[in-house]
């Protein structure tokens, strides 16, 4: 099997509006509206390329709850919270994945629509504390849907990638579970880093 490939980075935001605006502010870059998902979030995206993107997600306006996905119930500040690969077949990665001590989580389908009305479907894993920022990917796997990435988003460049962990051996042993390649410091706690190529300069998400 070939190593999985990086599918999008999820920068979680307590405010949607707010956090777009942000970024556009920091970046030059608007991100597009993506739509909203059925558990109460919504989010806005920019692509790296063909195949890969990054996804802000906040709390739907429209929505009465508040969402617990990537730590949105209690969040308070903008966080990279989290990052998910694509293998060519993700159920063969989370039988591996387990067989080597690690468990990826439960295989769930989600879906959403984009604001031109597209139903886009997927399937993911879904890991114990969406509270937690998660060095560890989620596996996603899209079926037959278009990518997100595979249209008129912005573009932006992603210049670097890593996590930082306060057990890095420990961490690398879990990527090493999925077959996937990320550079990992020491580090006080879980954290994410992405550096990013924008026409305002590199801005550095964590």
């Amino acid at each position: 099997m070939t190593h999985p490939r990086l599918d999008h980075l999820v920068y979680a935001v307590p405010d949607l509006a707010a956090g777009v605006a942000a970024f556009a502010e920091r970046t030059g870059i608007t991100p597009a509206p993506g739509g909203s998902h059925p558990g109460g979030t919504a989010n806005h995206l920019v692509r790296f390329g063909p195949s890969s993107y990054l996804e802000i997600i906040g709390p739907d306006p429209a929505a009465t709850v508040r969402p617990r996905a990537f730590g949105l119930e209690t969040l308070a500040e903008p966080r990279l919270a989290a990052w998910a690969v694509r293998p060519d077949d993700l159920d063969q990665t989370v039988r591996l994945a387990r067989e080597q001590g690690y468990d990826p989580g439960d295989v769930q389908p989600l879906s959403r629509r984009t604001p031109a009305g597209e139903l886009l479907e997927w399937r993911l894993t879904r890991w114990k504390d969406p509270a937690e920022v998660e060095p560890v990917p989620f596996l996603i796997d899209w079926g037959g849907t278009r990518h997100p990435a595979d249209s008129d988003l912005p573009l932006v460049d992603l210049i670097a990638f890593s996590a930082a962990h306060p057990h890095p051996d420990a961490l690398r042993r879990d990527l090493a579970a999925l077959g996937v390649r990320l550079d990992v410091a020491d580090g006080p706690e879980p954290a994410l880093r992405a550096v990013l190529g924008t026409p305002r300069g590199q801005v550095i998400l964590r």
